[in-house]
This record gives C-alpha cells, structure tokens and sequence, in this order.
C-alpha cells in the first residue's frame, strides 16, 4: 500500500489542486503497479508558517515527501525508473509552479501490514484481483492465522520475555 505524506507551508495547494495530485498519484499505482485503489492513500499535512525550516532556515516554498510502500518492495533495478515516473509525476504540482522539494520511500514487509484486519492477498492472486474489482478488501481462500509456533515464541521472548512466558501458560 502506498502511503504519501505530503508535507507544505501552509496555502501552497488548493483543495482542488490536492485532488487532482492524489487522483495522478493513485491513477498511477493503479496502472503500473495494477493496485486497487483503495490500497492508495494521500495524506497533505499544512505546517503552520514559520514551523517549517531547511537547513535551519525557513521556507515558505519547500514541499517534503515521504512515501511508504508497504507490502511491496522495488527492485533495486527498478528503483531509478520509478523515481523518475514520480519525478515526472509530480514535476506539473511542483516543479513547474517552481517549488523545492524533496521525496523519498521507505519500503515496509507485506507482513507488517493489515487491512480491516486481513493480510494482504499475494501479489498477481485471484484474491488481490477480487480487491481490484471490489476497491475494497475481502476475506480470500487461503487466509491463514499466524500459528504460536516454537519459532514466534522464541521471536516473543526475544522482545519481551515476561509476554512470551504469559502467552505460553495461555496456549
């Protein structure tokens, strides 16, 4: 699932500016990622003038993004193609009105990520195209609970041995 948040001073987009930049944003996971759009999520966070600084300077024309993939990683021979496609993707919101900005992305596993409480379905399944055609998650064939296995226990205890020896007595 892509997650942008969208940082600016204060006034910089208009609401009807925001919408066309978050429908480019999910046309363009939806078309080249084939994501459900529902996956996509846009989030424009306004800093108060005078609370935003680069370089331990205020700006007043400065946009920072910063974009979470969860659940799918890039390939790293990917990575420069697809930082051009959202450079080229952005440059007529940005660049072009002659704003700074900077972005980048940081990538979270598949399975540290749930959706009105479901794992994802695997990448190119029938489920995740029947969340394509739904825009909206469903429980699919093949959905597993995580089992308390000798492995996830040791996983517990290695965070918090007092949780570990509390789930073990519950099981």
């Amino acid at each position: 699932m892509p997650f942008w948040t969208i940082y600016t001073p204060e006034g910089i987009f208009s609401e009807t500016q925001k919408k066309a930049l978050a429908s480019e944003v999910t046309d363009g996971y939806a078309q080249y990622g084939g994501m459900p759009r529902f996956y996509v999520v846009v989030i424009f966070k306004e800093v108060p003038s005078g609370s935003f600084y680069v370089g331990g300077e205020p700006v007043h024309n400065f946009v920072r993004i910063v974009i979470d993939h969860i659940a799918r990683a890039t390939p790293v021979d990917a990575r420069p193609i697809v930082m051009q496609l959202f450079e080229t993707q952005l440059a007529p919101h940005i660049k072009d009105r002659g704003l700074d900005w900077e972005l980048h992305i940081d990538e979270t596993p598949i399975d540290l990520w749930r959706v009105h409480g479901l794992p994802a379905p695997p990448f190119g399944s029938a489920a995740e195209k029947q969340w394509v055609r739904d825009n909206a998650p469903s429980p699919y064939e093949g959905l597993k609970e995580p089992e308390l296995t000798p492995e996830a226990m040791a996983g517990l205890a290695a965070i918090n041995p007092d949780l570990a020896a509390e789930s073990a007595q519950q099981n």
